[in-house]
């Protein structure tokens, strides 16, 4: 079984790839009344005096999109475009009075109360935007880079280079892993920094050269000193926080022998269910989740929708 409706993943949009090359027609696009344009600021998102996301049409949107650092075309709804616009150069103030906006907040501190094809466009927009401001240099000669394609491609200026550079993911694991014991029980671990009770699945990125599974197996080796056997993919998530993509996995330890790495954890220990229950419900781990990792552990816990 896998998971449907992971939060940020499901975007609602023809993202129009055989018509986003021509750059007439998207000006055009911008010109249309029924265009929807989504400002963010610094990765923020911009929120009105409602509490709701700052999504512009016609006049107000295409002032937004004059003073923009960076336009990328989201994708069309039928016929009607939307545009993510990147406002990061331009200060707080004047950027909230363009988007008659109140505010600006973290994406995530949102996912709770957003349908999800709106946090899904929210993500993506960040994603897209973050990679431009992160991609403004050529990495083999140095030079800058131009968009294009509607902001999705950045090209090189260099006369002797034009590398073309597409936006890039970074795919991480992330795996709840089940002891061997007649009893079932999870693994859960406390990384540095993370405050005296905050156990989390454990997590990290694929390397050159290594299969999703091949990952899984390594880190939690290294991590936690736990070998496992059987691992069983369970789902993925898109991660725009800033360029991930989380693919999750369930994997069963050989035995319950732990060794943390002492770099990555600080410790790792078994919970039973009826733990793992508790903190959900109650403790350290309630509250809503907009994870992939949080969707793992309710589903073991018996608790998935939670």
């Amino acid at each position: 079984m896998t998971f449907d409706g992971l939060a940020y993943t499901g975007t609602p949009h023809d993202r129009a790839a055989s018509l986003r090359t021509d750059p007439g027609w998207v000006d055009a696009q911008l010109c249309h009344d029924d265009t929807r344009v989504v400002p963010m600021w610094r990765d923020r998102t911009l929120l009105t005096a409602t509490g709701q996301p700052a999504v512009l049409t016609a006049g107000p949107g295409r002032a937004v999109v004059a003073a923009a650092g960076q336009t990328v075309l989201l994708g069309l709804d039928g016929t009607a475009a939307t545009f993510a616009v990147d406002l990061s150069e331009v200060e707080e103030a004047e950027v909230l009075r363009l988007a008659a906006a109140d505010t600006s907040t973290d994406l995530r501190a949102l996912a709770a109360t957003l349908s999800g094809p709106l946090a899904a466009t929210l993500a993506y927009a960040r994603g897209m935007l973050h990679w431009h401001r992160h991609t403004r240099y050529c990495g083999s000669c140095g030079t800058p880079t131009s968009s294009a394609h509607a902001g999705h491609l950045r090209v090189c200026d260099g006369r002797d280079c034009g590398r073309q550079i597409f936006p890039r993911l970074e795919p991480a694991v992330i795996v709840l892993v089940e002891s061997p014991d007649p009893e079932p029980r999870c693994l859960l671990a406390r990384h540095h920094g993370a405050g005296p009770d905050r156990f989390s699945l454990l997590a990290g990125f694929v390397e050159i050269g290594e299969g999703l599974e091949g990952a899984v197996r390594r880190e939690v080796a290294e991590e936690a000193g736990v070998t496992v056997d059987r691992v069983t993919y369970r789902g993925s998530q898109g991660w725009p926080f800033p360029a991930g993509l989380m693919v999750g996995f369930h994997a069963r330890a050989v035995d319950e022998t732990i060794a943390v790495d002492g770099a990555e954890l600080q410790e790792a220990r078994w919970f039973t269910r009826a733990e793992v229950v508790e903190r959900i419900v109650t403790g350290p781990g309630s509250g809503p989740v907009d994870s992939i990792g949080g969707r793992l552990l309710r589903s073991w816990a018996g608790l998935d929708g939670a």
